[in-house]
């Protein structure tokens, strides 16, 4: 018996390509609009912003309770005090794309250092 979509979680992956003098300002930048996305839309689940070491690539990960969630915050983002498209242009992101995934099982350690797997049929 399959679960139904919408009582899936969804990740939303977004990746930029920049230069490496950028990347320190483009993450504060997602820092503080994650911060926003997360009190200000429900749903929110966790996120994570991720450098990579050479400088060109930054990742912002993104996880709803459901995709419905994950749409209205986005939507949110671009119409937002510093809209999506200006935080783009303003860090000259080379490139962005854009993924959107259902999580379908996960594996995360707990504080007692046991490990908890989480699978969505």
């Amino acid at each position: 018996m399959q679960t139904p979509e919408k009582n899936r979680s969804f990740t939303q992956l977004i990746e930029f390509e920049i230069e490496p003098h950028q990347q320190p300002a483009l993450v504060s930048a997602l820092s503080r609009q994650t911060e926003r996305l997360a009190q200000c839309n429900s749903g929110f689940l966790n996120a994570s912003i991720q450098a990579s070491e050479d400088g060109r690539r930054v990742l912002n990960y993104l996880q709803w309770q459901s995709r419905e969630a994950g749409e209205a915050a986005f939507q949110s983002f671009e119409s937002g005090e510093q809209d999506f498209w200006q935080l783009i242009r303003a860090h000259r992101a080379k490139t962005v794309t854009f993924g959107s995934f259902q999580v379908l099982h996960s594996l995360e350690r707990s504080h007692d250092d046991a490990l908890h797997c989480t699978l969505v049929p």
